[in-house]
């Protein structure tokens, strides 16, 4: 079994690894970025992306004629999972658009991403750049990452304690009840940003009613051609199972990043680089993994290098792993079974919070 990541405690500070020459870690990173975009590994991947975003149209345009010529089919719930697929690739590019690596121009790639996530995918390209770019300011910070704020699934001791009932029961089985619970990711992404839309946000009330707009409308049509084209029950089907393949890749491709790495207290100070890496989990697999989870994968490279495309991380990741044995900083990789194992136990460790401590096995076997 995988060693349990560092859990929060008081006063945590972590050490300041050193370099050889006694240089604190701190102002190594600067070195680091001057490698990095020296070897041209900044520059952008137009042809990458144009390739990516043009198997991904092919991909889309072969399913909607699967769509039609199966009909009245049972097997359209096979196109319905290909679909949940598909979508969420659309959404890692989203993603990178949100991070400016398709384009150099910063409003092409908030229109490529308001696209993407809003007429394909149908959610809020404005949710996702807010919470995605505070998560990235402060990775596993309490108080400041709102990828642990306390939800249905608690990431700390206290958010365990603040949860009751329903809720309180889940803390007590979370690791278990994790990818379940990402059966129903897809409907929480599509509520959650819709919400914040009419809640107001850092965009304007324009902007946000364009999204809005967009996003009502696409969602409407899908549903209206589900129920056109097939009776209720198997139109009920497939948005159910499109849905829940969206939601489990979604957050079987972000979850194994964070997720049972330290979790630092709100009064912490740490710089750029331990902050970065030090909360950040890689996971094997080369180009195939890179492919799959849209670069998330790389996930140590890319906190350090928001920007950098997605092909670039694989020769990025060698610059790094050689800077951190280096200054002695601990750099984490796992294969993607081994994360999912780390993040199962992380979780119920959390969830022991929710235990009764006199709840004992084998002191109930003795009443």
């Amino acid at each position: 079994m995988p060693r349990p990541a560092p859990s929060v405690r008081d006063g945590f500070r972590p050490t300041r690894p050193r370099d050889p020459d006694g240089v604190a870690a701190t102002s190594t990173y600067t070195a680091l970025a001057r490698t990095v975009r020296e070897a041209g590994l900044l520059r952008r991947a137009h042809g990458y992306y144009a390739w990516t975003l043009g198997a991904l149209g092919v991909a889309l345009g072969g399913i909607a004629t699967g769509f039609v010529l199966l009909g009245d089919s049972w097997l359209q719930l096979l196109i319905a999972a290909a679909l949940g697929l598909v979508l969420t690739q659309f959404a890692f590019v989203a993603h990178e658009a949100s991070h400016r690596q398709v384009f150099e121009s910063g409003p092409r790639n908030d229109c490529l991403g308001r696209l993407l996530a809003n007429v394909v995918v149908g959610i809020s390209y404005t949710w996702w750049m807010s919470k995605h770019n505070r998560h990235h300011a402060n990775p596993n910070k309490m108080g400041k990452d709102p990828d642990i704020e306390n939800d249905t699934i608690a990431f700390t001791e206290d958010g365990v304690r603040q949860h009751r009932g329903v809720k309180r029961w889940i803390n007590r089985y979370q690791g278990w009840l994790f990818f379940p619970l990402l059966t129903l990711e897809g409907v929480n992404l599509h509520v959650t940003s819709v919400r914040s839309l009419l809640a107001g946000g850092p965009d304007t009330l324009r902007t946000r009613l364009r999204e809005l707009g967009t996003i009502a409308l696409r969602l409407a049509a899908y549903v209206a051609v589900l129920f056109w084209a097939l009776p209720p029950g198997l139109a009920f089907s497939f948005l159910g199972v499109q849905l829940a393949v969206f939601g489990v890749y979604m957050g079987a491709s972000f979850a194994p990043n964070h997720k049972g790495m330290a979790v630092i207290p709100a009064d912490s100070r740490l710089d750029f680089l331990s902050k970065q890496v030090l909360t950040s989990r890689n996971i094997r697999g080369g180009r195939v993994m890179n492919v799959l989870m849209g670069g998330l994968n790389f996930q140590i490279e890319h906190h350090l290098f928001p920007s950098m495309p997605r092909p670039h991380l694989i020769r990025t990741a060698e610059i790094v792993r050689e800077h951190c044995a280096t200054v002695g900083m601990p750099y984490t990789e796992t294969s993607l079974a081994q994360s999912y194992l780390i993040v199962v136990a992380y979780l119920n460790r959390v969830g022991l919070a929710a235990r009764d401590p006199f709840d004992c096995p084998q002191y109930r076997l003795m009443r």
